[in-house]
């Protein structure tokens, strides 16, 4: 017995052999795949497709158009239900989540070709944009599913910490295949045939998944859908006239929301270009207002229902039989849209406003920062093209992947919460080594200097001026905390969310970390025209201050979670509830 547990003990043993057999798992390949499969679209609609359009002399008015393409990606937890609840007829012999996954990849590898074979001028953008708005559905509807295939395939083996940071690196390596890469290769060879390629590739991709692990349709959660719907009719549950009104207000409050949208993306198709609405001002104005009626709102019912049912108020007293009728597609809807924040909030209680608050927080100063780094470089600090496509494109993805590294390397080895809690607060500090920049960065560049930095980056780049090493050496630091903070952020909230509803609930909490961002900018941008950079990054130190105490609130919370459970782990509530 002795032997037996030393063995264990040995195997289990956290450090690098843990990352080693993890990584070696075919689960963890695919993941890297899939990961590259979710990055690359999203880098070719919302960052190359404008390099191309701009080349093709296509109307800045016009071309506005298609920054509706990032709508799918802000509020994609919208359809996020259907990814839970609705099985594709043809498809769902591939997998529960791997029945959306495939046919995304093939319908994106047909319509990055189809756009090859198009031509982006004023008088043909009709089709062209119809194409990229279908595309960037696709490839948010993929993201959606990857995310929660990935939290149901993980293992003891392919944890869930790895598979999360082995995601990060598919998705931060396409970034660089489709933007910097692209952009070399289409100066080659053009833009059709560059897409062409990168069509061919996701076509690839949408094969080589077919052969992905993945759950059976009838193996959703504890057991099949039906079992989950029959489980509404046992004692104990909500009455089903509460539920059928629940579900009314809830309903009600979604169906505004995507009207709202679908509202906004026909005025912005149909209109003429002077009486568009603005993307951005839509997303300010109306974002939250799209997050109080589907998450906020919701979250109170679900929160009041979960509340009745633990004091047994409002329940059914017996088993009652299941109706073929009204009540059956009744149910159907209140799994999709209810249940699962029924769950979330029954399960975290109070805590659900740690949990969001720290959502809020964590990723808020490089969300807001990213929009505003471009100017800062080039019109704050006078750095050429080149100089800042080296320094945060080659030098920059670079560190990102060594971070994400680092990170997966720290989960393993000092707990999920303690990385998180540690890439919160050096996100957080990397925002000085900016607030040197703005003031003339000697810090930086004494620092770049005493390493020997300044000399590798003077090699690597002969063309960059005398300030590129403090510049590249700013962005090296700032984008390794983002790799380990990353890291940990999305192994954290991967961790929380039930494998049951995985693809609403992970997409729900993913979109408000993308939403916060979007909602931060514009008061952000005030303060930098009335303030200046300096005062920003010292702003934006602070809050990444609040989210490190915001982690060491949850780190406690799960400690005691661990403690009322009885597992003793480093991470209480490391696996997704079932």
């Amino acid at each position: 017995m002795a032997e037996a547990a030393a063995e264990t003990t040995k195997k289990t043993k956290p450090g690098w052999g843990t990352l080693f057999r993890s990584l070696r798992n075919p689960k963890s390949g695919y993941t890297a795949l899939f990961g590259f499969a979710s990055g690359l679209p999203f880098s070719l609609f919302l960052g190359t497709l404008y390099a191309w359009l701009s080349e093709a002399e296509v109307e800045l008015e016009t071309m506005g158009v298609f920054s509706l393409i990032g709508l799918a990606y802000a509020f994609q937890f919208l359809w996020s239900p259907l990814i839970d609840k609705v099985s594709i007829p043809g498809f769902s012999k591939l997998g529960r989540r791997k029945q959306w996954i495939v046919p995304a990849q093939i319908l994106l590898g047909v319509i990055l070709i189809a756009l090859s074979l198009s031509n982006p001028t004023n008088e043909a953008i009709g089709w062209f944009s119809l194409l990229a708005g279908i595309g960037a559905l696709a490839s948010a509807t993929q993201d959606i599913a990857i995310n929660a295939w990935r939290i149901d395939v993980a293992d003891e083996e392919a944890t869930l910490d790895i598979l999360s940071t082995v995601y990060q690196m598919g998705y931060r390596l396409a970034a660089l295949v489709g933007g910097a890469l692209g952009l070399i290769i289409a100066a080659r060879i053009g833009w059709p045939q560059t897409y062409l390629i990168m069509g061919g590739i996701l076509l690839a991709i949408g094969i080589i998944g077919l052969w992905a692990p993945d759950t059976k349709v009838t193996e959703a959660g504890e057991g099949e859908p039906d079992e989950l719907l029959l489980s509404l009719q046992k004692k104990g549950e909500i009455n089903p006239s509460l539920r059928a009104k629940a579900l009314g207000a809830v309903g009600l409050l979604w169906a505004v929301a995507i009207g709202t949208v679908l509202t906004f993306m026909y005025m912005s198709l149909a209109y003429a270009p002077e009486d568009r609405p603005n993307p951005t001002d839509f997303t300010v104005n109306f974002g939250p207002w799209i997050i109080v009626a589907t998450v906020v709102i919701p979250a109170f019912i679900a929160g009041w229902l979960a509340s009745q049912k633990n004091k047994g108020e409002n329940v059914l007293t017996e088993d009652i039989p299941r109706d073929a009728g009204n009540s059956y597609a009744i149910d159907h809807l209140y799994r999709a849209l209810v249940m699962p924040l029924v769950e979330f909030v029954g399960r975290m209680g109070w805590s659900l406003v740690l949990i969001l608050s720290l959502v809020l927080t964590y990723r808020i100063c490089d969300a807001i920062w990213g929009t505003f780094a471009y100017p800062f470089y080039l019109g704050e600090l006078n750095y050429t093209n080149d100089e800042v496509a080296f320094a945060s494109k080659f030098f920059g993805v670079g560190a990102i992947i060594a971070g994400l590294a680092l990170g997966g390397y720290m989960l393993t080895v000092v707990g999920r919460m303690a990385t998180l809690t540690f890439g919160a607060l050096i996100a957080a500090l990397t925002n000085l080594l900016y607030a040197d920049m703005a003031i003339g960065g000697a810090n930086m560049q004494a620092a770049s200097d005493a390493i020997y930095f300044t000399n590798l980056i003077e090699f690597m780049a002969p063309f960059g001026s005398e300030g590129l090493p403090r510049l590249t050496f700013t962005i090296m630091w700032e984008n390794l905390a983002i790799g380990i903070a990353g890291a940990a952020y999305v192994a954290w909230l991967s961790s929380i969310v039930s494998k049951k509803y995985s693809a609403v609930q992970y997409a729900l909490l993913s979109s408000l970390t993308l939403l916060v961002g979007t909602l931060g900018r514009g008061a952000l941008g005030e303060m930098i025209e009335d303030r200046g950079y300096f005062d920003v990054f010292i702003l934006t130190t602070a809050i990444g201050g609040v989210a490190v105490v915001l982690c060491v609130f949850e780190w406690i919370r799960q400690k005691r979670a661990g403690a009322k459970s009885g597992v003793v782990t480093p991470d209480a509530a490391a696996v997704p509830a079932e």
